[in-house]
């Protein structure tokens, strides 16, 4: 638990930085529920980058959640990731308008929300390859201790050479049992899980089923369940099982089908316990696949 110590110790009193005379602004790359991103040069590091600045009110609200606990910060957790599928940050700060800022890596290239619903031929060729690398960021994720709590296609990038790049740790919680107490509902509607839905307790395996709902999504170009337009909704299909992958992509290897099915589980024990014995499945599959048609690895 170092890692908790040292983003829990007291910290040094923060400069603030003029964002509008520091960076150049390109135009707007982004927007999530809490934050915009834009294309910036940042004359300190002398290079483009994404600039992300969070919303204040809406940071304070989600922050409130967890008083007393001590939660590391998006920029505290986002500058400590090291993994070539998670965005690069560079410096985290304050802006002189007491706005939280993250400068990261700009990546050239489109969501997987675009790819998922174009289901164009880069989507197909190489859908297995790209589950892959998007299960070996979240186990990356879940060794550092973890709970992502917002997995789903628009929180992925796909860079210029099509390979996954995780963004987006506005939601993130240490995988510690104060924060994994029941009561606390966040993350995108379609791709939660039941028992966080249900505000029941949580803890990385909330992650694996939004996981399984985006590798289904990725091979079949539609949800397990149908789209919910309110929680309640949503709640009332994750009571029915999910919809046979296999039967939108019938020439699915079994193994596949079976992974993703196993990681859609409604019970938390019925699920794959770690990321790392779903993602072994895939990888194996993917590796066949490649020694027979190296062209599609």
């Amino acid at each position: 638990m170092d890692f908790l110590k040292k983003l829990f110790q007291s910290k040094p009193r923060v400069q603030k930085v003029d964002i509008g005379r520091r960076f150049e602004l390109y135009g707007r790359v982004g927007q999530g529920s809490m934050s915009k991103v834009w294309k910036a040069r940042d004359s300190k590091l002398g290079k483009i980058v994404a600039l992300k600045v969070l919303d204040i009110d809406k940071t304070n609200r989600l922050e409130a959640r967890f008083k007393g606990l001590k939660k590391p910060t998006e920029g505290e957790i986002a500058i400590t990731l090291k993994h070539p599928h998670i965005v690069k940050t560079f410096e985290h700060g304050v802006t002189t308008k007491n706005e939280a800022y993250l400068v990261m890596e700009f990546v050239e290239g489109v969501a997987l929300s675009f790819l998922i619903s174009a289901q164009n031929d880069v989507m197909k060729k190489h859908c297995l390859r790209m589950t892959i690398e998007l299960g070996e960021a979240i186990n990356y994720f879940h060794r550092q201790n973890w709970i992502h709590r917002d997995i789903c296609p628009r929180n992925i990038l796909l860079d210029e050479n099509h390979r996954i790049k995780l963004i987006d740790f506005g939601l993130v919680v240490p995988n510690t049992p104060h924060f994994q107490a029941p009561g606390n509902r966040t993350g995108t509607a379609n791709y939660m899980a039941p028992e966080l839905i249900r505000r029941q307790r949580t803890d990385q395996r909330i992650d694996i089923f939004s996981y399984a709902v985006t590798c289904f999504e990725m091979f079949a170009g539609q949800l397990p369940w149908e789209s919910g337009q309110t929680l309640e909704s949503i709640l009332s299909h994750l009571n029915s099982p999910p919809a046979d992958l296999k039967t939108y992509c019938p020439d699915l290897d079994d193994r596949i089908v079976q992974a993703v099915m196993k990681g859609l589980a409604l019970q938390t024990n019925d699920r794959w316990q770690r990321i790392s014995e779903m993602i072994e499945v895939l990888r194996s599959v993917h590796q066949e696949q490649s020694a027979k048609d190296p062209a599609n690895s």
